[in-house]
């Protein structure tokens, strides 16, 4: 694309459009990554403003007429707008455009076009490392002012096709990642959200690993690194892990998973296995190793992860449901995935079932080095079998054979002991031990008389 070209693409952006309009009073520059967007041939979603003036921020709020708001947790005293699917930041300047630009993360966002310029403003050779598809970052103190940046890289290495880190970016990566925890734990998730949705997420995460940001951010990883170098695991704990994620994208669009739903299968991946360092157990006899209840110790851990970076409540639910039943279709292969197991787990794992075989096949193809073997067949037809029940049960779920008020009306008294009875008779008819309401109330019939009298579970005479 030539120059020419180049400047009519962003002045023909709608969004530009709207932007530059002659009511300022002052400057007005578009920068940073919607500009590297259109550089490439994308379409932008986030545009970066830069006003010389505070009072032409009204300007853009009459302009795209929503009202902005600050962002408290940015590096720099941020106002955005959101405008149909555009999200519009402000910033203002305390210093020259370039001077400006050259405190930017990576050269490849310090970039800018002003309201009347001809050209694009590049003091950094912004323009020659997109042209190289490199990321480098103008100055290490760029780092060291908001150490997200470090993260931010490999965001940006993981999400644009080609692009590459500068060697010296790395080793201020290396020198510098014990300062990421100095940003805000949702800025940390954001970057780590795109990540893991990214194609390649394996190679971003391994970066992560390789600068020692992964384990400042999950100091609770660096302990499965340590049992993998002092056990001298062949198939590494944190290894297979991390490769694990090779398969994510693919695997994840083959259950036809959002990018929200694939966000929280590759964070369960993360995390499935951070309880082998507390439960690793050699059996000197047989010569083997065990993690028995490595799943509960994971999920243990895993939660405390979770609310120190600020997950949802809901996020937190679904993917510690994966973490504690991650290895069930692991045993049903094993075990020969008899039907009812299968309906068991499909009953127990609802609308979820899709992450979990996502989350099995990562884990599977990760310990595999992604090969075929007669392990690997076993479980992914096992997979087939719990994909094919849950197509089942989306038809036509199994009805409860009975409910809260059948207990009550037998003679229990409304607390917690309903609940777990129902769940247990409606366990068993999913497993085909119960097939018929009568049997259903027998069992709980059964259940009522091995019930002293005066417990609080039955209803006083």
């Amino acid at each position: 694309m030539s120059c020419d070209d180049l400047i009519g693409k962003i002045r023909d952006d709608d969004v530009v459009r709207r932007l530059f309009r002659p009511e300022y009073g002052g400057d007005v520059y578009l920068v940073g990554g919607a500009l590297r967007e259109m550089i490439l041939g994308r379409e932008p979603n986030d545009y970066d403003v830069v006003l010389s003036r505070t009072e032409d921020l009204a300007v853009v709020s009459n302009t795209f007429r929503t009202r902005p708001f600050l962002l408290g947790k940015k590096a720099l005293q941020t106002y955005r707008m959101v405008s149909g699917s555009a999200i519009i930041d402000v910033t203002f300047l305390a210093d020259t455009i370039d001077n400006d630009l050259k405190r930017r993360d990576f050269t490849i966002n310090a970039l800018a076009f002003g309201r009347d310029g001809d050209r694009i403003i590049d003091p950094c050779g912004g323009l020659h490392d997109i042209a190289d598809r490199i990321i480098r970052t103008p100055a290490t103190k760029n780092l060291e002012d908001d150490p997200l940046r470090m993260v931010k890289a490999v965001r940006h290495f993981a999400t644009l096709p080609g692009f590459r880190l500068d060697g010296s970016l790395m080793e201020d990566c290396r020198a510098l990642s014990f300062l990421v925890c100095q940003s805000a734990p949702e800025r940390i998730k954001y970057e780590l959200d795109h990540i893991i949705t990214a194609t390649g997420p394996d190679a971003a995460l391994q970066v992560l690993q390789s600068t020692g940001l992964l384990f400042h951010i999950f100091p609770e990883l660096m302990r499965l690194r340590e049992l993998d170098e002092r056990e001298r695991f062949d198939l590494k704990t944190l290894g297979h892990t991390i490769d694990g994620f090779a398969y994510l994208d693919r695997f994840g669009m083959m259950a036809n998973l959002s990018r929200e739903e694939v966000r929280n299968v590759g964070y369960a991946l993360l995390f499935h296995d951070l309880g082998k360092a507390d439960t690793f157990l050699f059996d000197e006899d047989r010569r083997i190793v065990h993690f028995y209840h490595h799943e509960k110790a994971s999920c243990d851990l895993a939660h405390e992860i979770m609310v120190r970076l600020r997950f949802s409540t809901h996020d937190m639910r679904v993917i510690e449901f994966l973490i504690i039943n991650h290895m069930r279709i692991f045993l049903l292969a094993s075990s020969g995935s008899s039907e009812r197991g299968i309906r068991r787990l499909v009953y127990q794992a609802g609308d979820l079932t899709p992450h979990l075989i996502v989350h099995t096949l990562c884990d599977l193809y990760g310990s595999s080095g992604g090969e075929d073997n007669p392990s690997t067949l076993q479980v992914r037809e096992t997979c087939r079998h719990v994909e094919e029940a849950f197509e089942e049960w989306k038809i036509e779920p199994v009805p409860p054979l009975i409910n809260g008020r059948d207990l009550l009306a037998l003679g229990f008294k409304e607390g917690p002991s309903v609940g777990n009875l129902l769940r247990s008779i409606r366990d068993r008819q999913i497993g085909g031990d119960l097939r018929t309401r009568q049997e259903a109330l027998d069992l709980a019939e059964a259940f009522l008389r091995q019930i002293p009298s005066d417990d609080d579970s039955r209803e006083s005479p």
